[in-house]
């Protein structure tokens, strides 16, 4: 694990592998933090090296300061990390919010990137009340509370009923986060909307659905698909909002015979 200054936070983030390979950075969704690719990391390092990172105020990385957080902001984190592993281009695997960056890198710079896959996510994701709402709860009553809430629905049903231990420790994990950090993001996938801005760059785009996600339905990466002219999503049957915990072996697969290693 290593750590990096940038704007005046600490950004803790893991590189791993063969400097010679490709780089693929993968971001995380949010509440969680960067293990959520640990089960997929053996996999990987035979082909990429790979760059996993906190976002603000999750795992070890620093809280975000008071002013206004934006998917500019998070990109412009990515872009430094992938500064740091010496890589002028890469691959980017994100999930849900990590999705999030990856559709602002698509619109920002196009240029840096050779492949990516989004997962569990949208060009808008729910809606901006609801995550106004969401911000406020956890302003008011902390992530330890919110947490035993939330954390079910990131899960299928298969997980939730065979790995009651799966829900529990993310509990632990979320309710450790920053809140203000967590409400700031809240509010920023409140004001983010792709739909008429992400065009149908000149990148090769794999979508990833969950059959059993409540948050970002298949639906929600078909219409990326319509939007961007990527393949139709691709569904994992009995997965929710997390295939990186919940299918690793089924997720890493895909990323493994992206088109743009065939």
């Amino acid at each position: 694990m290593s750590f990096l200054e940038h704007q005046g936070r600490t950004l803790c983030y893991r590189l791993l592998g063969d400097p010679a390979k490709p780089l693929m950075l993968l971001a995380h969704p949010l509440g969680m933090n960067q293990t959520v690719w640990d089960e997929m990391l053996p996999a990987l390092l035979g082909h990429f090296r790979t760059l996993t990172w906190d976002l603000p105020g999750h795992g070890s990385s620093s809280a975000w300061p008071e002013q206004a957080v934006t998917a500019a902001d998070l990109a412009a984190e990515a872009l430094t990390l992938a500064a740091v592993a010496g890589a002028e281009r890469f691959h980017f695997v994100g999930t849900s919010i990590g999705g999030i960056i990856g559709q602002q890198l698509l619109c920002q710079a196009p240029e840096r990137l050779d492949s990516v896959t989004l997962t569990n996510t949208g060009a808008v994701i729910g809606t901006p009340e609801a995550w106004q709402l969401r911000a406020g709860n956890v302003r008011a009553r902390g992530l330890a509370a919110m947490a035993h809430e939330i954390v079910p629905r990131w899960f299928g049903a298969a997980a939730r009923e065979q790995q009651p231990a799966l829900l529990a420790g993310w509990t632990v994990a979320m309710a450790r986060g920053d809140a203000h950090s967590y409400a700031q993001l809240c509010e920023m996938l409140a004001g983010t909307d792709f739909r008429d801005t992400l065009g149908r760059p000149d990148v090769p785009i794999r979508l990833v659905a969950g059959a059993d996600d409540l948050a970002t339905p298949p639906e929600s990466l078909a219409s990326l698909a319509r939007i961007t002219g990527a393949p139709s999503p691709e569904v994992l049957e009995h997965v929710g909002h997390v295939p990186s915990v919940e299918c690793p072996e089924r997720l890493a697969e895909r990323l493994l015979r992206h088109p743009e290693r065939e």
